[in-house]
């Protein structure tokens, strides 16, 4: 018989990883995650039960940071949408938009255990939005923001083009500038 999973070992994992993705993580096999964070192979299959367990686990919990921003952010939509660009475009976060791209892609597939992202990966953020605003959310407006952030990041990690897709985010803030 197993022995239970200790989360706060399992926080601590996450945490150091998420410190030592610089260069991504995505093509690190788990001996090599496992040498970045100071312990074993087998410590991380105990805590993670695989290599996509505990890649999944590292995009749940910067998901789950970015989520927490919400409550920081301006009431206006546009305003609030500009803050949330800007967080979200810093170069040191491309290495988890890339890891969340192939894990959100390989749930879309019904790939285990990255099927469990779809649909939350969606939901969970317009439940949030919908938190914060204390119920007085868009949700067709809610989803097509996230949606617009989301295509502009994937255009960001695949092309670097940084001038491009801050001036089509620009584009679509001054849009819903002009929303009746």
């Amino acid at each position: 018989m197993s022995r239970p999973r200790d989360p706060e070992r399992r926080r601590q994992l996450v945490d150091a990883l998420i410190d030592t993705a610089e260069h991504g993580l995505g093509g690190r096999s788990l001996r090599e995650m496992a040498e970045a964070v100071g312990t074993s192979h087998r410590n991380l299959l105990h805590h993670f039960g695989s290599r996509e367990g505990l890649l999944l686990a590292v995009v749940e919990e910067v998901e789950s940071r970015q989520l927490g921003r919400l409550d920081t952010l301006p009431d206006d939509t546009g305003a609030a949408l500009s803050a949330m660009w800007e967080s979200l475009r810093q170069p040191e976060l491309r290495p988890f938009e890339r890891l969340f791209f192939e894990c959100y892609a390989r749930g879309a597939q019904g790939e285990r255990p990255f099927d469990r992202m779809v649909p939350a990966a969606v939901d969970g953020w317009l439940a949030e939005v919908d938190r914060v605003s204390g119920g007085a959310s868009d949700e067709a407006m809610a989803r097509l923001c996230l949606a617009v952030v989301r295509g502009l990041l994937l255009d960001l990690v695949a092309t670097g083009d940084e001038v491009g897709v801050d001036a089509a985010m620009g584009r679509f803030v001054a849009l819903l500038g002009h929303r009746s």
